[in-house]
């Protein structure tokens, strides 16, 4: 009697890997090591040059704003700013030129990886930088007499989950767009309004009540009142409404960006 060969089972792959994601990670770690100079210099002057122009400028002028020197007013708001811009401008114009120019998507979709794990894959590596350099101003702004906090600690996932988030809005809009210059009506049009309306250099209060009411819609503006928050010590149970906010949008965001990336990519 013949023994009969031993069955193996092949693995199953569940609906989401984390391996694709690694993957991805170390692709980008690869890239970075050839651009972190210029990418750590740029996060560094730009909070400085809004702290000299509107910290000592309008500081000047102003003072104090919602009870607080405007300078550290200034500086923990340009938090969120360096977060948007970090995590937004970078998932529209690299993943446009990666899709459309470079094809890189192409080639690692012939891999076993699906667009929902590339998408979080490329996500998520923008939001692990715009955490760190996000923490860029409030340094910045110690240097400037910020006086340090515990809080301070919590800047950097605060940063996270807002720059996933705006991510994952990048993604989508580089998905919908038909040209690469169709990004100046974003910019111009949704990003710009994002940053100077979200308490970032003036407390929304200041606003019309409707234009108020509009200002806490925005995503922006619970990342900065959670950074304010957390710097100044005044964390309580209303900055849930803040995480729960961000994390709403960031659903929001991943559902419509691998709707429209999958769309692009495969359908």
């Amino acid at each position: 009697m013949t023994a009969s060969p031993a069955v193996t089972s092949e693995p199953t792959l569940r609906w989401f890997e984390w391996a694709p994601v690694r993957g991805v990670w170390r692709r980008e770690m690869v890239l970075y090591q050839r651009y972190w100079a210029s990418t750590s210099f740029a996060s560094l002057v730009e909070p400085t040059i809004y702290l000299l122009a509107f910290g000592f400028g309008f500081g000047a002028v102003i003072g104090a704003a919602y009870g607080y020197d405007y300078r550290d007013f200034v500086s923990t708001g340009v938090v969120a700013t360096s977060v948007l811009f970090i995590s937004a401008f970078g998932a529209m114009f690299g993943t446009f030129i990666r899709r459309t120019f470079q094809h890189t998507y192409d080639a690692v979709l012939a891999a076993p990886v699906d667009v929902h794990e590339l998408v979080t894959a490329e996500a998520s590596w923008l939001a692990a930088k715009a955490g760190v350099y996000g923490c860029a101003p409030m340094i910045v702004g110690m240097a400037f007499g910020l006086p340090p906090g515990p809080g301070m600690l919590l800047v950097p996932f605060i940063g996270f989950l807002t720059g996933l988030a705006f991510a994952l809005f990048g993604i989508w809009v580089s998905a919908i767009v038909p040209t690469i210059n169709t990004f100046d009506y974003i910019i111009s049009g949704v990003l710009a309004p994002m940053f100077l309306v979200a308490g970032t250099f003036f407390p929304v209060d200041q606003l019309p009540s409707w234009a108020a009411g509009v200002a806490r819609l925005n995503p922006l503006y619970h990342c900065v009142e959670l950074v304010r928050d957390a710097v100044f010590a005044k964390l309580g149970l209303h900055d849930l409404i803040h995480v729960g906010a961000l994390l709403l949008f960031a659903a929001l965001m991943w559902i419509l960006a691998v709707w429209k990336m999958t769309a692009r990519l495969i359908d």
